[in-house]
């Protein structure tokens, strides 16, 4: 799995992180979603693919591989 944040749209409204914190955290200066992995394991998915559909502001792309 492929995951990309476009931190241009990302508003820091950290639903990533609550929902996936082991993949997802928050840069301390302005809120903005970071990746922890870039390829977590397949376990993990469920959570990533949640986090992109909730994202407020789009931000974040899930690409199976």
């Amino acid at each position: 799995m492929k995951i990309d944040i476009d931190q241009d749209k990302c508003v820091g409204a950290g639903q990533c992180v609550l929902v996936a914190p082991e993949v997802f955290d928050q840069r301390d200066e302005d809120g903005v979603a970071v990746l922890l992995t870039e390829d977590p394991p397949a376990q993990k998915r469920g959570g990533v693919e949640e986090a992109a559909r909730i994202c407020p502001a789009a931000a974040i792309r899930v690409d199976g591989r």
